[in-house]
């Protein structure tokens, strides 16, 4: 077996993705760019893909929890703190694009932004994008985790956040961690729960989109709300 080093360099990884960009690396080869190396008799790369069909996916593996994690081969402590920072520093730049003050005008970037905020839980998180009166953000924040329905979602607490943050508008979000996203009885009943309740104060339930896997679904769009 020959050490990558030795390999052409149009097949090493990370000389591929200098000439070639990212998008032109297996998962494989990414993986082993951020193991840097490999274990007795097994290259990174062959590491990786070892990993890879160990986990089932790459997102299987980048969702392992810390003992799952540092029990696989190669792997351990120092590889799940370093995985863990690059994943935060990801979610923290891919949540740049909409931030305090700006006004959500486009649909599209709405929804990408609460599936990046919210599609890789492995529970159901309950979350809401408070806006002023001209629609410009003013707070994200996840209210409540569990299976959403009126036994976890309180329109009680949902109102006073709201007062507290002199919101104009909300648009409610929440994912399904089976990926699905047609949305429950329960759903569309706490829907119709906290919408009553804001509109007593003159605070507008705009949307409420569910996350699944590379899906969402929108309550305005298909005329649920009351």
């Amino acid at each position: 077996m020959k050490p990558i080093s030795e390999w052409p360099d149009q097949e090493r990884p990370r000389e591929k993705l200098l000439a070639r960009g990212p998008d032109a690396l297996s998962d494989a080869e990414l993986l082993a760019i951020f193991l840097r190396t490999g274990v007795k008799g097994k290259t990174a790369v062959d590491l990786s893909r070892e990993l890879l069909s160990e986990f089932g996916s790459l997102r299987a593996l980048l969702d392992a929890d810390q003992s799952r994690f540092t029990r696989a081969k190669g792997l351990g402590m120092a590889k799940f703190v370093q995985l863990q920072a690059v994943l935060e520093m990801a979610r923290r730049h891919l949540q740049e694009p909409l931030k305090r003050g700006d006004a959500l005008t486009s649909p599209q970037l709405t929804r990408t932004f609460l599936q990046r905020q919210l599609r890789d839980h492995p529970y159901e998180v309950f979350a809401a994008l408070f806006l002023d009166t001209r629609h410009r953000l003013i707070a994200y924040e996840p209210l409540f985790k569990g299976t959403v329905d009126g036994a976890s979602v309180y329109p009680r607490e949902v109102v006073r956040r709201a007062l507290e943050l002199n919101c104009a508008a909300i648009i409610f979000a929440h994912n399904h961690p089976s990926g699905v996203t047609e949305p429950s009885a329960a759903d569309r009943a706490i829907t119709d729960r906290l919408s009553q309740a804001l509109s007593l104060f003159e605070i507008r339930v705009l949307d409420h989109i569910i996350v699944g896997d590379g899906a969402c679904f929108s309550f305005a769009e298909h005329g649920w709300l009351p």
